[in-house]
């Protein structure tokens, strides 16, 4: 009995490794570490895996401007094959011109064909950023902004998600991981197998998968917190109050339901995204509401 416990903690420590991973090569070390330890594969068959799994990650860092609209665009048609997009053509141009103005703004302020802004026809509370600057949503999310700084502080979070590449990262993500874990537990041949040219060709057939993961899972929460602080940067460089995010994720905090779809289902919760926004914005003093800013923003949100 004694000896089938120890036998078991290296694989044990192996499956908490592959739980805790966040590269691509951290999980494929870890995922061959547990396949040479089950006696899956040898020593020699996890270095192929490695290798591979080494040039597919280099691949994802090669990826150009160009290739990233591709698949943000193919991502965005996917998006908008579970949502309707809302026809108002009056609303949509002020989120655009808004949201275009706080992309300027951003460390990435041009992408391969610019930046995309369209609302999502569902009371849904949510938004979603594609990789290139295609960013999407939701009516129900802009009810929760009263004012044109919350809504500022909304679209600025979105374009913090783009300037800082997370569309790529949750692709590699959600596509890696369990084709990895899987080629390593199972065991590949050796380099060349079908199995292994299987891994190389998922990065290439899982547009909807990734999709998936945008809509039901979100991203992490470090990523969260590096949107919500370039939001705060965004917004002061362009001229809005940076309270108002705080204020937006204030009148969401009062309209979420735990568990339920949207926000509450992807993102951290806005009491966790409060204080990191109160701790960027630090003691920047709130500024007067500009009547100008507000009349445009009412009567552009009239119908939503």
């Amino acid at each position: 009995m004694t000896k089938k416990i120890f036998a078991f903690a290296p694989i044990a420590a192996v499956l908490l490794a592959l739980a805790s991973c966040s590269s691509l090569g951290d999980l494929s070390q870890a995922g061959t570490t547990l396949g040479v330890l089950t006696g899956r594969i040898d020593s020699g068959q996890a270095a192929s895996i490695n290798q591979s799994a080494q040039a597919v990650q280099k691949s994802f860092e090669d990826i150009t401007p160009e290739q990233e609209y591709y698949i943000g665009r193919a991502v965005a048609a996917t998006i908008l094959e579970q949502y309707k997009v809302y026809d108002d053509p009056k609303a949509t141009q002020y989120v655009n011109e808004l949201g275009q103005a706080l992309a300027m703004a951003s460390d990435l302020p041009v992408t391969y064909s610019g930046y995309h802004f369209l609302i999502l026809d569902t009371d849904e509370i949510n938004a979603l950023s594609a990789p290139s600057g295609f960013i999407f949503i939701t009516r129900g999310l802009l009810r929760t902004a009263k004012t044109e700084s919350g809504l500022a502080g909304i679209l600025a979070h979105e374009v913090g998600h783009v300037e800082h590449h997370h569309g790529l990262q949750a692709i590699k993500k959600s596509r890696v991981t369990s084709a990895l874990t899987s080629v390593a537990i199972t065991g590949a041949a050796v380099a060349g197998s079908p199995e292994l040219r299987k891994l190389t060709q998922t990065f290439g057939d899982s547009i909807k998968d990734i999709t998936s993961t945008l809509i039901n899972n979100g991203y992490s929460r470090d990523f969260e917190k590096q949107a919500d602080t370039s939001a705060v940067d965004i917004m002061e460089r362009v001229g809005y109050d940076p309270w108002g995010l705080v204020d937006d994720l204030t009148s969401m905090e009062k309209v979420l339901k735990s568990g339920g779809p949207g926000f509450a289902k992807t993102h951290p919760s806005p009491e966790e995204r409060i204080k990191v926004a109160e701790q960027e914005i630090g003691s920047v003093q709130r500024t007067p509401v500009n009547p100008i800013r507000e009349a445009r923003f009412q009567a552009a949100m009239k119908g939503i």
